[in-house]
């Protein structure tokens, strides 16, 4: 009974548990670290959303059970974030769903619509969860390389033409973690054409929406028309508004992908904290000068960094 279970041997370490376990030897060892790991939000959450938690968890109503798509008022006010920010209008009971942050989400949507054996065309590099939670599921990735937008959707063809089974999603994620590309609507639209073509579902992610230093904010794949045929896009609290313990995010989209996300997810949790949600709705509701605050302390932190390197004689891009 030694042998590795079947899910985990699919799954290499962890990459950031394993910087975190190089971090702690070598502290242990005396030495100063530097860490240039992951980017954890480390600011405080606003005030005025902290606050409406407060408010919320003492009312004793708020501690029962919540509901695993979100609370009504929550899904409203992602709705109306979508509209004000990106000119796109949801139905807040059919096509926006609440999830325990960006990273379940994806996971349990993998969950919900892949089947062993379906493949997967994903960019490499790519944040973890993006293969591995439909490698969790027991699908096949055909990563496609990504350092430019050049020459990407030849790989994409590429890609279709040699896999078997055909691929059944595509995910894309702008801004790019790790590599802080940006997709306008033009590329959104080339993405929308070619799944149209080959009919396959978009899995967006858009967990960096706010995170923009150069007065150009990123666009949604839903602004783009038909794009809501086939697709699902997820967006995160955790950097916005320096909420990630919170463990806040949502999926926008396709009706039929949504069903099924809510359908997993019915079985495996009862939604976020209702307090929590309850502060979410503050936040998406309220005043939002704070998301320009953050933005401008990630710009300054940016801005030393790629100076502090130039001076040091490394010349980077600035991302």
């Amino acid at each position: 009974m030694s042998e590795e279970f079947h899910r985990i041997k699919r799954l290499p370490p962890y990459v950031f548990e394993s910087v975190n376990k190089l971090k702690a030897k070598a502290r242990a060892a005396g030495k100063d670290i530097i860490d240039f790991g992951m980017g954890n939000p480390d600011m405080p959450t606003p005030p005025h959303i902290v606050e409406k938690l407060v408010e919320a968890v003492r009312d004793p109503k708020t501690h029962r059970y919540s509901a695993s798509r979100g609370i009504p008022g929550l899904r409203k006010a992602q709705a109306a974030y979508y509209e004000r920010r990106f000119g796109v209008k949801l139905n807040p009971d059919t096509e926006v769903i609440a999830t325990l942050g960006s990273k379940e989400g994806l996971a349990n949507l993998a969950q919900a619509i892949t089947a062993p054996g379906d493949v997967i065309l994903c960019p490499n590099p790519s944040y973890p969860i993006h293969a591995f939670g439909f490698i969790i599921s027991g699908a096949v990735i055909r990563s496609v390389p990504f350092e430019s937008q050049e020459g990407f959707f030849d790989m994409l063809e590429r890609g279709v033409r040699h896999s078997v089974p055909k691929p059944m999603a595509l995910v894309v994620s702008y801004p790019s973690n790790p590599t802080a590309q940006v997709a306008d609507l033009d590329f959104y639209r080339e993405i929308v054409a070619f799944a149209a073509k080959h009919d396959i579902f978009i899995i967006s992610d858009l967990a960096y929406s706010e995170i923009y230093f150069d007065g150009n904010p990123p666009p949604s794949i839903l602004q783009v028309p038909g794009a809501r045929e086939r697709t699902v896009e997820f967006t995160s609290m955790s950097k916005t508004y320096n909420m990630p313990g919170w463990r806040m995010g949502f999926a926008v989209g396709n009706e039929r992908l949504i069903n099924a996300l809510g359908r997993v997810k019915s079985y495996l949790d009862y939604g976020a904290f209702t307090p929590i949600q309850v502060a979410a709705t503050a936040a998406l509701n309220g005043p939002q000068d704070c998301v320009e605050e953050i933005r401008q302390t990630y710009k300054h932190r940016r801005d030393v960094l790629v100076d502090s390197m130039a001076r040091s004689g490394w010349n980077i891009p600035s991302p």
